[in-house]
């Protein structure tokens, strides 16, 4: 459980030095006000044909973001052509007229980069990350699919794309519990036509029913350079990116002009009250949307605030009546979503199981009511304000941060520093603006409300409520379309140079591993630190042995729940005390259990670290143990493990890890522990597992920031002369490999859209010899998006969203495991893909195919080290498995040594399908009888907890 504060949406860089007020805690808990000086220089210039650009330099480290962003989503579309926006975003990954197919990823993972893109409702993006050495490659790319690339949009391309975009919308919406939640919404909220009427991912039947033709006139109206804006941020020479800049979009034709969008908001006239049985709920939902008003407006700001002040929180009305009184819900929320054309502001309310909507709505209404008669304060407001300045920071603690919010602003504002506009339009906000637009939006006007509950309880729906007409996808035989495209050779566009020429690189930058520092406290604890002096903010965490491994198989769940009740209050401190002590400090504070750790993580201003880790000190030694919070937590988990089973992708990760390490092992358990296992949690378990297991000789420190060795030792001395070491015993589990066989394992989820497959056995430990290199061998066969499985599965047949292949291992083995999930009419096939790829890998890659992973691992190296978050992920691995300080380098050393010989013999020792399980969870009804046929060893029908089931108890 972390504490909930309002998270701004990343602030991007401006040219001005802007001050920022910003909240702390004085010696009377009273908000005071402290000046800090934000400042970040751009420079922005437009070309002949249109295009923005703007330039941002930062030497901090060698790397370089390229971001460019369309002022196109799916707000561009209309009826009955839908997800155009983000199929054509896809498309441009495909190839352009002098990149090949499939070379966009492979190219910029080639020079140690990373790139993606993503469509919204107002806009769509590309960007890549990549060492400064390849920035004229990427500009190369990116002007190569914005001026040069409808010529190679074909029929076979297209219908792949086709089928990527329908499996990530049955993976994304279909097969996950309330995934129809917005799409009932949104028809309801907005009138028919308006473009936020529909969904960015589109209609099944308008992706089926899209052609070429209808692709190439959406391109040749939104993709030229007169609508986009283009960012270059990070480590490069002025001069020479405007030169390239100019070279290789210069020449790209202005086209269609693309008028600004101008607001739309919306009205109801009446209030619509719907319902849908959900194949995938648990528990039954509640939405209730009220429209509201566009982005970056007064009213939009002041609507953030009344979201927060709400629903988040101890103190929030919404959390007191459902939550805490009522007892209805353990998760209810509420947010404002203020868009280009309009907005819309949302309560969100899953109940506790069973619970009849009615009661929920009546909570809500009630919750309004109190919120009306008790209404709110300055320092309420003063607390949601406090984090500006640390999320300021944390936005721009990367290049592609200040890349994203750069063009972003520059897109919605048609000026990049509207950064300082932005905040202090933030700090205007009164409690009489958010009583204000509480009464103009919410209070007595007409809104829509969705009962999403499970299949069979109707009677939990909200009264008087009709049915929403959710459309569900057939599942039918699987039938691979064959499409030949009609001209072999692309025709290309003319251009002043020969494009089909790939710029070099030049000289990789040589690896730089930032230099570290530690120590150790008397009481046993291990400190580890890294001094960057880049933003005035710190991230630390505290790593503590166990975890999940200290629980009782008989009482499980017990680890998990210490690090929900800690966070709930201290000694001192009530749980909203507490809250509220971290929220006026601008910082956050979370705990998480893991299968072999308990951590707790910060991040904080500098100046604050101080005060933020007497926060921590007092959670850590002085915990509450709140009895009423307990109840409330149990109730939170077990909901959330009622919801989990029926959810494919953890039905498929509990019953997978049941599989491998057998039911002695307590991994075999979920860390959540089982709904019996938590109800018989008591307090006296967690006070027993905080008094025998919490202890600083199992756990370190781990710390990032501008902050030096001597200021962090000297915050640390109240830990080391409070805190005393105890002796902790952490049980080990004997782990039997003893798999023969190909067991193919099905279990069953009816009308499933899509199978959940994993495949694999137990592996090793990070700590064996052979664990990295063993990674290396991996990249090629599916650790990147260029890995044979993907490129196959998903490139190729289009039968899946991504494929992967990875090891997993830590002091204690991991496993081998290929996952994906698959079109449900293609589970047997990919299953026998996957069999195929992985046997075949064995007989040796090109040499190729290894100086490519070569390339992607030891080039990647110049952008591992950019920001805090990396920089701490680096130290808790070093101090996991005591590696030395340089262990990066040594690993750069394994890559640069492989033979090929050394990658085939490592392949061959390490995989082998004749012995792995394959786990499908799918519609067995469809899909279960074709693996009888398929050459396995073994082929078992199971239940959602991995136990064997007979098949005539399954409805075939």
């Amino acid at each position: 459980m972390t504490n909930l504060r309002l998270r701004w949406p990343m602030l991007c860089a401006l040219a001005l030095s802007i001050v920022v007020t910003s909240c702390k805690e004085s010696s009377d808990n009273a908000p005071t006000e402290e000046a800090a000086n934000l400042s970040v220089d751009y420079e922005k210039y437009t070309l002949d044909n249109g295009l923005e650009v703007i330039l941002h330099e930062d030497k901090s480290d060698p790397v370089v973001s390229v971001a460019i962003q369309y002022s196109v989503g799916s707000n561009r579309e209309k009826t009955g052509r839908t997800g155009f926006a983000h199929l054509f975003e896809h498309m441009l990954f495909q190839e352009s007229e002098n990149v090949p197919q499939d070379q966009f990823f492979k190219n910029i993972q080639d020079v140690g980069g990373t790139l993606n893109g993503f469509t919204q409702k107002d806009r769509t993006v590309y960007y890549e990350i990549v060492p400064n050495n390849a920035l004229e490659k990427v500009l190369w790319m990116e002007s190569d699919r914005m001026g040069f690339l409808i010529n190679t949009v074909t029929e076979a391309a297209f219908y792949n794309q086709q089928d990527v975009v329908q499996n990530e919308k049955r993976q994304r919406v279909d097969n996950n519990p309330y995934g129809h939640t917005s799409w009932v919404i949104d028809k309801n909220l907005y009138p028919e036509g308006h473009p936020y009427s529909w969904q960015v991912i589109g209609e099944l039947v308008d992706l089926q029913s899209a052609t070429v033709e209808d692709v190439k006139e959406f391109y040749d109206r939104f993709y030229g350079p007169n609508n986009a804006t283009l960012v270059i941020a990070g480590d490069f020479d002025n001069a020479e990116a405007k030169a390239m800049v100019e070279k290789y979009f210069g020449e790209i034709k202005k086209r269609q002009d693309v008028p600004k969008m101008k607001p739309m908001p919306v009205t109801l006239s009446e209030t619509k009250r719907l319902f849908h049985e959900d194949n995938f709920a648990k528990a039954p939902q509640l939405n209730m949307v009220w429209p509201t008003i566009e982005e970056y407006t007064p009213d939009a700001y002041a609507l953030n605030f009344l979201a927060e002040l709400f629903s988040q929180g101890k103190k929030a009305p919404l959390y007191k009546v459902l939550t805490e009184e009522k007892e209805l819900s353990s998760r209810a929320f509420a947010f404002n979503r203020s868009t280009e054309l309009a907005g819309a502001f949302r309560i969100s309310v899953t109940a506790n199981e069973g619970v009849d909507l009615d009661e929920v709505e009546a909570g809500i209404n009630e919750a309004f009511a109190r919120f009306e008669k008790d209404g709110i304060t300055e320092k309420d407001v003063e607390r949601i304000k406090s984090g500006l300045e640390t999320d300021f920071y944390n936005g721009i603690s990367s290049v592609l941060g200040k890349s994203f919010q750069l063009a972003s602003y520059n897109v919605s504002k048609g000026d990049p520093g509207f950064i300082e506009t932005d905040i202090e339009n933030i700090k205007k906000v009164t409690k009489a603006d958010v009583m204000r637009v509480y009464d103009t939006y919410i209070k007595g006007k007409n809104y829509v409300m969705t009962s999403f509950v499970p299949k069979g309880q109707l009677e939990l729906i909200a009264e008087n409520s009709t049915k929403a007409p959710v459309v569900e996808e057939v599942v039918k035989e699987n039938v691979d379309v064959k499409v030949e495209s009609a001209n072999s050779e692309v025709v290309k566009t003319p251009s002043a140079f020969d494009r089909s020429v790939a710029p070099e690189t030049g000289e990789t930058p040589a690896l730089k591993i930032p230099s570290s520092w530690t120590a150790e406290l008397s009481n046993g604890m291990e400190v580890y630190g890294i001094e960057q002096n880049e933003i005035p903010t710190v991230n630390f965490s505290i790593v503590m042995e166990g975890g999940h491994l200290l629980d009782d198989k008989n009482k499980n769940g017990v680890a998990n729940l210490m690090t929900d009740i800690m966070m709930e209050g201290t000694a001192t401190k009530t749980p909203q005390e507490l809250e509220e002590a971290i929220e006026l400090l601008g910082a956050s504070l979370r705990m998480y259990t893991t299968r072999e750790s308990i951590v707790i993580q910060g991040n904080t201003l500098t100046r604050n670290f101080s005060k933020t880790m007497d926060l921590l000190e007092e959670i850590l030694l002085s915990p509450r143990f709140d009895e009423a919070e307990l109840g409330r937590i149990k109730t939170k988990t077990i909901n959330d493990i009622k919801r989990s089973e029926a959810n494919p992708n953890r039905v498929a990760n509990n019953v997978y890890n049941k599989l491998l390490y057998g039911e002695d092992h307590i991994f075999s358990y979920p860390t959540s522990g089982t709904v019996a296992s938590v109800e018989a949690i008591t307090m006296e378990d967690l006070k027993g597992f905080y008094n025998t297991n919490f202890s600083p000789s199992i756990s370190r420190f781990h710390i990032v920031g501008k902050i030096d060795k001597a200021t962090v030792m000297n915050e640390l001395k109240d830990l080391e002369s409070k805190w005393e070491a105890k002796e902790v015993t952490i049980p080990e589990y004997a782990i039997v490999d003893n798999r023969d066989k190909a067991s193919l394992y099905f279990v069953d989820i009816p009308d499933a859209k899509q199978s959940v497959i994993n495949i694999g056995y137990i592996g090793m430990p990070r700590t064996d010899k052979d664990f990295y290199p063993a990674e290396v061998m991996n990249y090629k066969l599916g650790g990147s998006f260029s890995g044979n499985v993907n490129l196959i599965l998903r490139e190729e047949k289009g039968y899946t969203y991504g494929a992967r292949t990875s090891f997993s291992g830590s002091k204690i083995p991991g496993t081998f495991t290929a996952s994906s999930s698959v079109r449900t009419n293609t589970t047997g096939e990919s299953v026998k893909i996957f069999k195929e790829q992985i046997e075949a890998y064995k007989n040796g890659i090109s040499q190729e195919d290894l100086d490519f992973t070569k390339n992607a691992l030891i080039k990647s190296n110049a952008r591992r080290f950019e920001t805090q978050g990396s920089l701490l992920g680096m130290l808790q691995e070093r101090s996991a498995y005591d590696l030395p300080a340089n262990y990066i380098e040594s690993e750069e050393g394994i890559v640069k040594a492989m033979t090929l010989e050394e990658h085939k013999a490592l392949a061959n020792k390490y995989l082998d399908e004749s012995r792995m399980a394959y786990l499908v969870v799918g519609d067995a009804a469809t899909q279960y009888a074709q693996f009888k046929d398929m050459g396995f060893d073994e082929v078992k029908l199971l239940d959602t907890k991995g136990d064997e089931i007979k098949l005539d108890n399954v409805k075939m």
